[in-house]
């Protein structure tokens, strides 16, 4: 749809932002537009229990395959380390530190901070 974006979070059982995002067991898709969403998948990802089993280099490759694969424009996060931000930058994703509470209003929050 023009004019919407698509967002992936981190998400716990409890549809709140979950606290980490390389090490995310599940994240959220979301698409949102005009201060709705459109659109919203939840993948069980196992973030957590792979990050560590390579190297870092696989690790990030995993996770820029899966925002391509559903064509995330921004991502938001509680925290997130350098070699993260700057994958997604050199990505183009756009990228919101700090992201916390209901995962869906974090998403249309950052749809509004865009217009």
């Amino acid at each position: 749809m023009a004019g919407s974006l698509v967002v992936c979070l981190p998400v716990g059982e409890d549809g709140r932002v979950g606290h980490s995002w390389g090490r995310a067991p599940r994240v959220a898709v979301g698409e949102v537009a005009e201060g709705r969403v459109l659109r919203w998948e939840e993948f069980a990802v196992g973030w957590d229990s792979l990050h560590d089993a390579a190297g870092e280099g696989s690790h990030h490759a995993r996770i820029a395959s899966f925002l391509r694969d559903h064509e995330v424009q921004a991502v938001a996060a509680g925290h997130m380390g350098e070699p993260m931000r700057h994958m997604l930058a050199r990505m183009g994703i756009e990228l919101r530190l700090g992201a916390e509470g209901e995962a869906r209003a974090v998403a249309l929050a950052l749809m509004e901070a865009r217009s």
